[in-house]
C-alpha cells in the first residue's frame, strides 16, 4: 500500500487559452502526479484531463513546486440518472450516386445495371423479376476506409484487418466545431480517455459536401503530433468528417503514416457528426473484405444506447 512517502502532488499556476476565445487561469493548483520527473507539457495535459477542458489551444505552467504528500484522487462527478431510451441509429456516412465527386481529381462512380428487371423476365418464371446493379469506381468514393496497406506495402489489406477495429467500438467525439484554426492538435484532444475507442473528430466540414469548398485547401486536418498521442494512448480507429485526415498540401501526409503504421485504421468523409453524443455510442464502419486492396467505401453508423 502506498504512503505519502512514495507519493507525489504538484502545486502550480496555469494560464489557458482556448480556441474559440476567452481564457481560464489558475493558482496554486494541486494535482496527483505519477511521479517527480513530469515536465510542464505533461503536466499541462493532465490539468486539461482532470478538468475536462475543451477546446484548448495552449496551457502555460508556472509557479510549479513539487510536494511529497499522498494523493488525494479526483474529484469524482455523479451523473444524473439516465433516461430510459430505445438505442437510437445514426447514419455517418455519404450516400454514392452516380457521376459524384468525392476527391478532386478522382473519378466518381459509374453506377449502371448488370441486368434490367425487364430484361430479367425471360430467365425467370411469369411474374418474376430481379435486378443486379453494376457499380464501377475508385475505393475512395463516398465516406471510406483506410487499412494500414493503404499507406505501407507490408501493412495489413482490408480482408487481413481484424473486424474488431473497425465495428462496435465505444465511441468518442472531439468538438473542434467553430474554430477559426484549421489544424487539430494533441491539446483539443488531451482531455478524453481515447483507449480502444473510435475517436470521431466533428469539424463541421462535411456541411460543404459536393461543393467546391468541400476539396479546397483550408479543409480542417490533424497534425502530425495529435497523430503520435492518439497512436501512444491506444486509440482503436479515427476518423473525420473532412476530405482528409492530412493537411492536402502536405506530401508527407503525417497523420496517415502515424495512425496506419500503428495499425490504426482511418474513417475520411463523415457526415452528420453533429447527431452524436460526446461518449455513450457504439461506431461501426465495417468495409469489404478485398484482398490486395488498403481503401474502400463504408456505411459508417452509430448507435446511441
Amino acid at each position: 500500500m502506498s504512503t505519502g512517502e512514495d507519493e507525489w502532488r504538484v502545486r502550480f499556476d496555469a494560464d489557458v487559452t482556448f480556441r474559440n476565445g476567452g481564457g481560464l487561469q489558475a493558482q496554486g493548483f494541486r494535482l496527483d502526479i505519477p511521479g517527480a520527473d513530469m515536465d510542464d507539457r505533461a503536466l499541462g495535459e493532465l490539468f486539461v484531463r482532470h478538468l475536462g477542458l475543451l477546446m484548448v489551444d495552449h496551457v502555460r505552467i508556472t509557479n510549479k513546486a513539487l510536494l511529497r504528500e499522498p494523493h488525494k484522487g479526483s474529484r469524482g462527478v455523479v451523473p444524473r440518472e439516465a433516461e430510459q431510451r430505445s438505442p437510437r441509429l445514426v447514419e455517418l456516412s455519404h450516400v454514392i450516386r452516380d457521376g459524384m465527386i468525392t476527391y478532386p481529381g478522382l473519378p466518381g462512380p459509374s453506377v449502371t445495371e448488370h441486368l434490367s428487371r425487364e430484361a430479367s423476365r425471360a430467365v425467370y418464371a411469369a411474374g418474376t423479376e430481379f435486378q443486379i446493379g453494376h457499380i464501377s469506381m475508385v475505393a475512395n468514393t463516398g465516406t471510406y476506409l483506410d487499412a494500414p496497406s493503404h499507406r505501407f506495402t507490408d501493412g495489413a489489406d482490408l480482408a487481413a484487418l481484424p473486424l474488431a477495429r473497425t465495428v462496435d467500438l465505444d465511441g468518442v467525439v472531439v468538438r473542434v466545431l467553430g474554430s477559426q484554426a484549421r489544424d487539430v492538435g494533441r491539446a483539443l484532444l488531451a482531455p478524453l480517455d481515447v483507449a480502444g475507442r473510435a475517436v470521431l473528430i466533428h469539424t463541421g466540414w462535411d456541411r460543404h459536401w459536393g461543393t467546391a469548398e468541400y476539396g479546397s485547401d483550408a479543409h480542417p486536418f490533424v497534425t502530425a503530433s495529435a497523430a503520435a498521442w492518439l497512436a501512444e494512448h491506444g486509440a482503436a480507429l479515427v476518423g473525420i468528417d473532412s476530405i482528409n485526415i492530412d493537411d492536402k498540401t502536405d506530401g508527407t501526409r503525417p497523420a496517415h503514416t502515424t495512425l496506419l503504421r500503428a495499425g490504426i485504421p482511418i474513417v475520411e468523409h463523415l457526415c452528420d457528426l453533429d447527431q452524436l453524443p460526446p461518449d455513450g455510442f457504439r461506431f461501426s464502419a465495417a468495409p469489404l473484405a478485398v484482398e490486395g486492396m488498403g481503401t474502400v467505401s463504408v456505411r459508417a453508423y452509430a448507435l446511441i444506447d
